[in-house]
């Protein structure tokens, strides 16, 4: 192969032909190698809308990229969450909206029967009219759910243990879940004396009563009581205690609730809110106005009735217009974090396609002087006759 060197000899320079190492092809070769891998590149972008492909393209920015991008499919969750919270409260608005009109009607009612031009009789049928609004007051309240949770009758929320009796740590209970149980409800608990580890639950109708498996050391298991909506999680300590006195487990609802509207765990990511008991019993709207006094005296009770839905459905506007703004401030962030992702990943098209039709050109040229260089040493030949 040819090689047009220039080498010092005796205070001058002659040219030598060299076929061992073609130099020329070399670079020609290592300059199409940079060209193809440049090309290859822009494709690559061109064609996945991409400037970060790989951890290797930019690792600092794929890092601040996923963590956006984390960010953006929690914010977009917590949007839904926001707008299913708005659904959730208009079912309840729509429902105490029916519950003023009865509440209006039995206002009416109970003025009639308050007067004296009233009979008894006419009264007695007010009070059945009226009996038959608060038995609705109650249905509508107790039939209002959103995602089978009921929302206006003290319950909204779920449900907590209020009173464990003996049921603890040190008789070997480690957990009870009412989930799924009724609320505002007691329930008598028995535990058999060494040996059978049986555990019987009973709400005063019904009764149950489930064995322990055999337990060592800190293994542990869960009974589930379906009868009644109950789990219990007990170890060998239930066993080793020699079982434990009779006790008591209580419920009561949980009003308040918490919906995720962020990415963090924190309380400025969260908006907590309680639904108030809109029963007949929990409006005190229990009203006798089968006599003149008890329909005068109805007619405050009402009031006071009134007054507490008014609270109840101001608390619920005031809560839908905090998840609207909540809302709107959640498609803002989105929008602005989304813009800052596809700054550092996405590709600039119209940059990355100056960048292909340099590379292409390149590529092209890089081949046509790679073919002029191997064919270079050919001349060669002549020399040899």
């Amino acid at each position: 192969m040819l090689n047009n060197t220039l080498h010092k000899n005796q205070g001058g320079f002659k040219m030598g032909l060299r076929i061992q190492n073609n130099i020329a092809a070399f670079n020609s070769h290592r300059n199409l190698k940079t060209a193809d891998a440049g090309l290859s590149k822009s494709l690559e972008k061109l064609s996945s809308g991409f400037r970060i492909n790989k951890a290797s393209d930019d690792a600092a920015g794929l890092s601040v990229s996923m963590r956006f991008r984390s960010q953006i499919k929690s914010l977009e969750q917590a949007s839904r969450n926001a707008s299913e919270a708005n659904s959730m409260l208009q079912v309840a608005e729509g429902a105490g909206d029916q519950i003023t009109n009865i509440l209006q009607r039995m206002k009416e009612l109970a003025t009639q029967a308050a007067s004296s031009n009233t009979g008894s009789t006419d009264r007695t049928n007010i009070n059945s009219e009226i009996d038959s609004l608060e038995n609705e007051i109650s249905r509508i309240a107790n039939s209002t759910k959103y995602a089978g949770s009921s929302l206006i009758n003290g319950s909204f929320g779920g449900l907590s243990v209020s009173s464990a009796g003996n049921l603890t740590g040190a008789n070997g209970i480690t957990a009870i879940d009412v989930s799924n149980a009724t609320a505002a409800t007691s329930y008598g608990v028995t535990v058999s004396s060494v040996g059978s580890g049986a555990i019987t639950l009973t709400d005063g109708t019904n009764t149950q009563t489930i064995s322990l498996s055999a337990l060592t050391g800190i293994e542990t298991d869960t009974l589930d009581f379906s009868t009644f909506g109950v789990k219990i999680t007990a170890n060998s300590l239930v066993d080793s205690a020699g079982g434990f006195a009779a006790s008591s487990l209580a419920t009561t609802a949980t009003s308040t609730s918490s919906f995720q509207v962020g990415y963090e765990n924190n309380a400025n990511n969260k908006i907590t809110f309680s639904l108030a008991d809109l029963t007949a019993g929990g409006l005190t709207a229990n009203v006798d106005v089968s006599t003149l006094s008890g329909a005068q005296s109805a007619l405050t009770t009402i009031d006071t009735a009134l007054d507490t839905l008014a609270d109840a459905r101001a608390t619920i506007g005031r809560t839908q217009n905090q998840f609207g703004f909540a809302s709107a401030n959640l498609s803002s962030t989105i929008e602005n974090l989304s813009a800052a992702e596809s700054v550092i990943r996405d590709a600039d098209m119209a940059f990355e396609t100056v960048s292909f039709t340099k590379n292409q050109i390149l590529l092209q040229a890089g081949t046509s002087m790679l073919a002029q260089a191997n064919q270079a040493p050919q001349s060669v030949l002549s020399l040899l006759g």
